[in-house]
């Protein structure tokens, strides 16, 4: 398969292989491509549960249950660092 890049993008990828952990620019995509199609694979098993919470979440502003940025942000590095914990 042959893939043409943007020379922008093409830079971006040179730079992180001669910085980082990858052998080849190869290398770097197939890990690239590896993460996106996990990521996407995880989005479509979660797609209902995340439209359901996103519901929930409008419901709640319409009846004005809203909570302060500060806390959005607090809750939102809480499960990050859960997230992180758990692969």
């Amino acid at each position: 398969m042959e893939i043409r890049l943007r020379p922008e993008l093409e830079s971006l990828i040179k730079q992180d292989v001669e910085r980082g952990p990858y052998q080849s620019v190869d290398e770097f995509v197939e890990h690239a491509v590896s993460m996106l199609h996990e990521r996407e694979a995880w989005l479509a098993q979660n797609r209902s549960e995340i439209a359901r919470k996103i519901e929930e979440g409008y419901a709640a502003a319409e009846r004005g249950e809203l909570i302060e940025s500060s806390e959005v942000r607090a809750r939102l590095a809480a499960a990050k660092r859960l997230s992180s914990n758990h692969p």
